[in-house]
């Protein structure tokens, strides 16, 4: 650790104000500060101190997001060793079975170092091509802009895998997430700035830019050719029923997007986020609320031509990305409402319009990315107006 300390001690005049290198200090600052923790302090008289820093929140998401990884890696797998077993497959058919051959991977889904080994297969290619585009345009953009590199992208490009389907093409990957953190984000100004969540507008862009390879049946499970519906999807059908058992649901062995399947990992993440006060406990609560209200409603009327007015809450909490959506998207400190009113509001919000969108148009049945991306453009309106509510208020006092 000394030794690389001293090599980057070393270097940085070449970075710095007057070095050859001094455009590309963005670079050199993020290496150092992802490294170390930083050497700079405040120097003037009088300041707040606080043991949670930017760096130690975003990595703190990281962390709550280790568990919903995990099940990334294991389902997909799972999933495709499943399909491989059904359909008396040999092999996946590209060059995943080059190297299974090589390390003696093997393809049995009751096997966990199988199913971890395919699932990193097709995992980490996607969060790969994720670092190097969406890193790419942050570099740049800091270059231009002759500001730090900022921790935020760590959160967003592990975000934007976890919520594409594991057969995605790759370059469809960096065309996704440059979108998302140019257009989500920079155009804005930047972290901070941005009133839309940049993984989620990535997702959005592919969803409609290339709807063949985002949403149906082919893309949910990592076998070339097999076809297997997610548990919403085949609510959303004439049979209103799903072959999956919600235990399965629940815990994540279903297809479905390689981070969202499992709410049990999600509900781990969430404990973490707000044992931490990283995560608002409200928003979630109220995302959780309004869900359960509006589908409550929609059981009561019932419909004997759309089979998603039957869904129940438990149903709709671990079918697609709600639990996932919840947890870690609507809650993003920047994109969500910060008045603690405001925050209930929000949330409960996103809770009903998921619901109205899988309920009512049953075409379209995951509604949680149109929901949040939806209240992320009016959480600003919605925290102005208990702002200046709250201003009335001691305005009124005072003048008493």
């Amino acid at each position: 650790m000394k030794f690389l300390t001293n090599l980057l001690h070393k270097q940085e005049k070449y970075f710095s104000k007057g070095g050859k290198l001094e455009k590309l200090y963005p670079v050199f600052e993020a290496t150092e500060s992802f490294l170390f923790t930083t050497g700079t302090v405040t120097k003037s008289p009088s300041h707040v101190r606080d043991v949670m820093d930017l760096k130690r929140m975003m990595m703190m998401v990281v962390y709550a997001l280790v568990p919903a990884v995990i099940m990334a890696l294991y389902n997909t797998g799972y999933q495709a060793n499943i399909a491989l077993d059904k359909n008396g497959i040999a092999e996946l058919g590209n060059w995943r079975d080059s190297v299974i051959a090589f390390f003696g991977a093997g393809y049995n889904s009751s096997n966990i170092f199988s199913n971890m080994f395919i699932g990193g297969l097709y995992f980490f290619p996607v969060y790969i091509v994720t670092l190097a585009a969406g890193g790419f345009w942050e570099v740049v953009f800091a270059v231009v802009r002759k500001h730090e590199i900022n921790e935020g992208f760590l959160v967003s490009s592990l975000l934007f895998p976890l919520i594409l389907p594991p057969n995605i093409p790759l370059w469809q990957v960096a065309v996704g997430i440059s979108f998302g953190i140019v257009i989500g984000k920079e155009v804005f100004g930047g972290v901070g700035m941005n009133i839309l969540n940049p993984a989620l507008t990535a997702r959005a862009f592919l969803f409609f830019a290339y709807p063949a390879q985002i949403s149906g049946d082919l893309v949910w499970v990592a076998v070339d050719g097999y076809s297997q519906a997610t548990p919403l999807a085949q609510y959303a059908s004439a049979a209103g029923q799903t072959t999956f058992s919600w235990w399965d649901s629940f815990i994540g062995l279903i297809p479905g997007s390689m981070g969202e399947t499992s709410t049990l990992a999600c509900l781990i993440g969430a404990l973490i986020l707000i044992v931490s006060g990283i995560g608002s406990w409200r928003i979630m609560l109220n995302v959780l609320l309004g869900m359960i209200v509006t589908s409550s409603l929609f059981n009561i009327i019932t419909s004997s031509t759309n089979p998603m007015f039957a869904v129940t809450p438990m149903w709709h909490l671990v079918m697609g990305g709600f639990a996932f959506g919840a947890v870690f998207m609507a809650t993003d400190p920047v994109t969500a409402a910060y008045t603690e009113k405001g925050k209930i509001i929000y949330g409960f919000l996103i809770g009903v319009l998921v619901v109205l969108v899988r309920v009512v148009n049953p075409a379209f049945p995951e509604g949680m990315m149109l929901a949040i991306l939806f209240m992320n453009v009016f959480a600003p309106v919605i925290d102005k107006i208990f702002l200046n509510a709250n201003i009335k208020r001691r305005l009124a006092r005072n003048v008493n």
